[in-house]
């Protein structure tokens, strides 16, 4: 244990990322009290036993894989003792409400036939042929209206709940963002970017504000109907675990993300969720000129850009400009990100064997650039291209991701069985190859088998700079420090540049599984390498 403890005491190598543990520490009662709704996070083992007095008191199941309940905040002060005291309680959080990435209208869309969709042309998906229906196009926003023409008896549209929606212009949001991706060419209106997409509606908004629960209930039916691209256009200020993990799940079941980045830049930008998650394609808005708008946020989570100054969408028809015209010119990240979305569900469609970190690389990796070449915040890679990443080779897998933390790869984390360990009793050795990248991916956890009474031999030779560390079986989350990592860290190496780095760990009296933890150096955008692991007698 000596030298265990003398390791813990060097000064930890630069970690990028950010602890993501199961629970969200507890809320304040006054907090709750001051929403509508609490969303309750509970053991999905052991809920049984309470689900009897939860339903009646209101609550109800919005996300069964992730034990998530949402229920009255009156009765979730009332019911909280009670279910802590069982031990029941992971996480507590206010149903926070979000909104929208749209702007007010500028002016009225009195073209039915598309001249207006000046977008076409400067993502050049005037120059392809859209597939047919494949992989579906999920939109969690507010509910659409499906008696609108461009939705009229479309084909492979199915409402995942009631859609319901009001004359409000948020309540508009959700017909104006489908038709970005889906308008139906029907010669009488606009046309999506993606016209026979296989499009599937949540309605977030039920009660006329779309809110975080009806966000993660969202998702959890995305998610039951299969891999698919889940368009976000919303966001909120606030990092919330539960959110994070449900956003997490989706892309570790298949699917790919993508979200607004928020029309916040003439307020500094502020961080914008989901949009700030790791894993979700953050998407900005550019005008005519190929420029960024003047309301896009700037983000050091940005992937790419998409037009979203000055775009013809579908609104109901309680909300129509004008009589017999329900069509309107919109501006906002909100529409930006449908046409991504759009598009990379066709790229999916028409190139299945992608992953969708594959296919998340692809399509950023495939923007045409704005000015200088190389990454932004305003733009990321670059503006949409939809013929480049029809073309766009494809890059190498990068394995069971999400893995940034132990909760998102050990057993009864994130999933079930968490990730599939490197090695394990009968298979001793192992090499992977993988990747880290700055914003999106910056650490990547293995589990491993230490055998009893032999030793572990973990090599990373890198391409990049990278660091190594191993943790013992009782690490909570790789960002632990002081007390916490003097107990749990068996070995560090963090050499400068791209050398290989290389921790031998002896085993205990019992055979355990230990985390192999591999993160970016600091100051570094993004490294290649391989992480080999070997086990040997002591």
């Amino acid at each position: 244990m000596r030298g265990v403890a003398l390791i813990a005491s060097l000064v930890l190598p630069f970690h990028a990322g950010h602890a993501i543990t199961a629970g969200s520490g507890p809320a304040p009662l006054q907090t709750l009290l001051a929403y509508p709704r609490t969303i309750v996070g509970l053991d999905r083992m052991r809920v049984g036993s309470a689900e009897f007095s939860l339903q009646a008191s209101g609550a109800r199941e919005i996300d069964a894989q992730l034990g998530l309940w949402r229920m009255p905040s009156a009765a979730a002060a009332r019911l909280l003792p009670a279910l802590r005291a069982q031990g029941l309680v992971t996480s507590v959080t206010p149903d926070l409400p979000l909104r929208s990435e749209a702007t007010q209208a500028v002016g009225y869309c009195t073209d039915p036939l598309c001249d207006a969709e000046w977008w076409l042309h400067h993502v050049h998906a005037d120059a392809w042929t859209p597939p047919g229906p494949g992989l579906p196009v999920t939109m969690i926003d507010s509910g659409a209206d499906l008696s609108h023409p461009e939705f009229a008896g479309r084909p492979n549209t199915t409402a995942l709940n009631l859609q319901t929606f009001s004359s409000s212009f948020e309540e508009a949001h959700g017909t104006a963002t489908s038709s970005v991706v889906g308008a139906q060419l029907n010669g009488t209106g606009l046309g999506g970017i993606y016209p026979q997409a296989k499009l599937q509606l949540w309605d977030a908004s039920p009660g006329g504000v779309l809110t975080v629960g009806d966000e993660i209930a969202g998702l959890a039916a995305a998610r039951a109907h299969g891999p698919g691209v889940v368009n976000l256009s919303l966001g909120g200020a606030d990092h919330l675990a539960v959110e994070e993990h449900a956003i997490l799940r989706t892309f570790a079941e298949g699917s790919l993300v993508v979200a607004s980045a928020g029309n916040d830049r003439m307020f500094g930008s502020p961080a914008s969720y989901p949009a700030s998650f790791a894993h979700v394609l953050t998407i900005g808005a550019t005008n005519e000129g190929d420029r960024p708008t003047n309301f896009s946020s700037i983000s050091s989570h940005m992937d790419l850009a998409a037009p979203g100054q000055d775009i013809p969408v579908a609104v109901p028809s309680i909300w129509e400009p004008s009589p017999g015209n329900p069509y309107e010119t919109l501006d906002g990240t909100s529409f930006s990100a449908p046409l991504v979305s759009g598009a990379s569900a066709a790229v999916w469609t028409l190139r299945p064997k992608l992953t969708n970190s594959q296919l998340f690389e692809v399509m950023r990796r495939s923007a045409h650039h704005v000015g200088k070449r190389g990454w932004n915040a305003s733009t990321g890679y670059g503006i949409l291209d939809v013929p480049a990443s029809l073309a766009r080779k494809a890059p190498a897998p990068d394995p069971e991701e999400p893995n940034e933390d132990v909760f998102l790869v050990e057993p009864h984390g994130l999933l079930p069985a968490g990730q599939p360990p490197l090695t394990a009793p009968g298979r001793a050795n192992r090499v992977l190859p993988a990747h880290l990248e700055r914003s999106e991916d910056p650490e990547d956890v293995y589990r491993a088998y230490l055998p009893a009474k032999g030793k572990l031999i973990v090599t990373v030779p890198t391409k990049g700079n990278a660091n190594l560390e191993v943790w013992g079986r009782k690490t909570r989350t790789v960002f632990e420090r002081g007390a916490a990592a003097q107990r749990d860290l068996l070995g560090v190496s963090a050499r400068r540049g791209s050398k290989t780095e290389r921790v031998v760990v002896a085993a205990r009296s019992v055979g355990q599984y230990v985390y192999v933890d591999v993160s970016l150096g600091k100051n570094v955008a993004a490294a290649s390498y391989s992480v080999r692991i070997a086990t040997a007698r002591r």
